[in-house]
C-alpha cells in the first residue's frame, strides 16, 4: 500500500538523515521514479522535505522534525520475532512488515538509543543457513505458517525421504521451525490417535515421543518436500500443554540418538584430532574432550559415535590416512574393503 510506504520513506529519512534517491529505491524495493512521486506526496501533505543538489546531495527532513506516527500494526509486531533474520522473514511473506516494524522502533527511540540500535544492525548479522549449501525452495511456505497462526487443518501432498509421494495427507500444523537453514514443519496427522477437529476434546499427552504409544502423534515434516499444500476451512485443537521449543530439543536428541546407534574406537594422527571437530561436528568435539593421552607413536585413541555401517564408511574416510578405525572388526573390514577397490580402480589406466 502506498501509505505504508510514504510512512516507511518518512521513517527511513528521519532514522539515518540525508538519503539520495537511488538509496531509498534500494530500501523500500521501488524504482527511483517511484521515490520521486514518493517525496513530492510527502511535500504536497506538508512534510518539510528538503532535497539537497550536488554529489553530496539527497532528500532529508528539516531540521528539528519528528514523527510519531511510529504505531506498530498486527502483522508488523509479529515478525519482530525473525528481528536480525531478513532472510526467514522475506521466507515468511514478512520481509517489508519486519523493515517497518524496525523503522518505527529506531523512530520511537531516544537519539542516542536509536543511534546505538543503527551501530547494532550494521556491526553483527545473522546468517542462518549453512556453509555450501543453497537455501531449499519453499513456495509453500507463507501458506503453512498462515495455516499454523489460524490453527487450519492443512490438506498436502508430500513427497517422503526415500521418493515416495503421498497424497491428501491431512495434518494440524502446530509450529514452524528453522534449522540450519532449513524450514520444518511440526505438526499432527489428522488420523492418527488423538487427533481433533475443533470443539472436540483433545485428550492428548504433551511432549510425549513423536509417534510413541499413547503420545501426542507429532511429526516433523521438511517443508521443501510439500508438493502441494490447501487449507481446509476448518479449524483443530492444539494439544494441550504442548511446547514447540521442548517438542523440538527431545526430537532432536531422538534423531541423534538414532543416528548414532554404535561407537567406534578410532586411532587418530595429531591432525586427524584437529580434523575431527570439522567432519563430525558435535560428536567429534565430544570424543576429542574425552579422549586420553597419547601412544608413543604421537596417535591418540577416541570413541566417537557412527551412524549405519555404510554412512560410516564414507564418514571416516574423509579423514583419509590420519585415522584408523580399531573396532568394531565389521566396520574395520568394510573399511579395508572400501580401500582395496579403490586401490584396484585407481591402480590402473584411466578408461
Amino acid at each position: 500500500m502506498r501509505a505504508d510506504r510514504l510512512l516507511s520513506l518518512l521513517l527511513l529519512l528521519q532514522n539515518r538523515g540525508r538519503m539520495t534517491a537511488p538509496e531509498l529505491a534500494a530500501e523500500l524495493e521501488v524504482s527511483v521514479r517511484t521515490v520521486y512521486r514518493d517525496i513530492e506526496a510527502l511535500g504536497a501533505s506538508g512534510i518539510p522535505v528538503h532535497a539537497d543538489r550536488g554529489p553530496a546531495g539527497g532528500y532529508r527532513l528539516m531540521d528539528g522534525y519528528r514523527t510519531r506516527l511510529t504505531g506498530l500494526t498486527d502483522t508488523q509486531a509479529d515478525s519482530l520475532f525473525l528481528a536480525g533474520t531478513p532472510g526467514p522473514a522475506r521466507d515468511l511473506g514478512l520481509g517489508a512488515d519486519l523493515a517497518a516494524a524496525q523503522l518505527k522502533l529506531q523512530a520511537a527511540l531516544p537519539a542516542a538509543l536509536a543511534d546505538r540500535a543503527r551501530r547494532l544492525q550494521g556491526r553483527f548479522h545473522l546468517d542462518a543457513t549453512a556453509w555450501f549449501r543453497d537455501a531449499d525452495p519453499v513456495p509453500h511456505l507463507a501458506q503453512i505458517a498462515q495455516a499454523v497462526w489460524d490453527q487450519r487443518v492443512l490438506v498436502a501432498a508430500y513427497r517422503r525421504w526415500n521418493g515416495e509421494e503421498r497424497t491428501g495427507r491431512t495434518l494440524h500444523p502446530l509450529g514452524l521451525v528453522l534449522k540450519g537453514g532449513i524450514w520444518y514443519l511440526v505438526a499432527r496427522p489428522a488420523d492418527a490417535p488423538g487427533g481433533t477437529s475443533a470443539g472436540e476434546p483433545a485428550g492428548v499427552s504433551p511432549g510425549a515421543p513423536a509417534g510413541g504409544s499413547g503420545g501426542t502423534p507429532v511429526r516433523t515434516y521438511r517443508v521443501s518436500r510439500f508438493l502441494a499444500v490447501d487449507t481446509a476451512p476448518e479449524t483443530f485443537v492444539r494439544p494441550h500443554g504442548f511446547a514447540l521449543a521442548a517438542y523440538w530439543e527431545q526430537s532432536a536428541r531422538r534423531l541423534d540418538d538414532a543416528l548414532h546407534h554404535q561407537t567406534a574406537v578410532v586411532r587418530l594422527s595429531a591432525r586427524g584430532l584437529r580434523l575431527l571437530p570439522m567432519q563430525f561436528g558435535a560428536a567429534g568435539s565430544r570424543a576429542l574432550a574425552e579422549a586420553g593421552p597419547a601412544d608413543a607413536d604421537g596417535w591418540t585413541a577416541v570413541r566417537l559415535p557412527v551412524e549405519v555401517q555404510s554412512v560410516a564408511v564414507g564418514d571416516l574416510l574423509r579423514l583419509g590416512t590420519e585415522a584408523e578405525v580399531l573396532s568394531p572388526p565389521e566396520l574395520r573390514r568394510a573399511l579395508a574393503e572400501t580401500v582395496a577397490l579403490l586401490a584396484e580402480r585407481y591402480g590402473g589406466t584411466a578408461r
